[in-house]
């Protein structure tokens, strides 16, 4: 895979999504709601442009205004996508070191996932020495149908869950191998709780594999997953399923 960066010096930031973000700043340091007046006077801006630019916050539930003041404050979605931050920056710490141990000994790329909104996040990796490896674009989203990682976090979800998962989701196909239907994906995740593991057989990409299992926190719920990757002409369907899984399989614990 090919990542793609962003460069952070010759561009100039969008002057909307500038003040958008600068809106949620103020309300983090201020620490309570706030008047559309004192927004704008901290921005230097017009009020009519704050409450613009309110307004999408509020569509997006990244803020809320108080009925009875009519004061602004920060929304559910910012406690949510703060939190998400804080676990991802706990479990790399946590899982890194198991990371390492697969990719010493196997000579493979590890990766660390989360389940964000239906799909794959990678939020950590140690990338294989070897010249031909997998590479995931950290930070990036990935399709959850198609690969172990998101397999095996899927697997993990409540039945109420799924069904809000494949609500109106349709799958894309990126190989033959690709499952695209509902059923035939749902039927891949009960083996995946069977067998404790997930693979990816060139779902995603045609040359690679990879076997996943996931991490479960002290309430049993499948939060993360630790995957190996690497290119099918070193890794066999029978290594996959055997010595690899096996490994996956022992990375089944109690994390946090």
């Amino acid at each position: 895979m090919v990542e793609t960066a962003i460069s952070h010096t010759r561009e100039r930031p969008v002057q909307s999504v500038e003040r958008t973000l600068r809106i949620l700043e103020i309300m983090a340091e201020w620490g309570y709601p706030m008047t559309l007046s004192e927004i704008s006077n901290n921005l230097d801006l017009k009020n009519s442009t704050t409450h613009r630019l309110l307004k999408t916050l509020i569509m997006k539930s990244f803020a809320q205004q108080d009925p009875s003041s009519g004061k602004y404050l920060l929304g559910i979605k910012t406690f949510s996508i703060g939190n998400t931050a804080l676990y991802a920056l706990d479990i790399r710490s946590v899982a890194r070191p198991y990371l390492k141990q697969l990719e010493t000994r196997y000579k493979e790329t590890a990766n660390l996932a989360i389940l964000d909104q239906g799909d794959v996040i990678y939020i950590d990796q140690v990338e294989s020495e070897r010249m031909v490896k997998m590479s995931a674009n950290l930070g990036g989203r990935a399709p959850s149908h198609s690969n172990a990682v998101g397999k095996v976090l899927l697997a993990g979800l409540t039945e109420s869950e799924l069904e809000r998962y494949f609500k109106g989701r349709k799958f894309e196909r990126y190989t033959s191998n690709t499952i695209t239907s509902h059923e035939a994906l749902r039927m891949e995740l009960e083996k995946v709780s069977q067998l404790g593991y997930g693979l990816d057989a060139e779902e995603t990409e045609e040359g690679i594999r990879c076997v996943a299992s996931a991490i479960y926190n002290h309430l049993g719920k499948a939060t993360a997953a630790i995957g190996i990757s690497g290119p099918g002409n070193r890794i066999s369907m029978s290594y996959l399923k055997g010595e690899l899984a096996t490994a996956e399989k022992k990375q089944l614990m109690t994390f946090l």
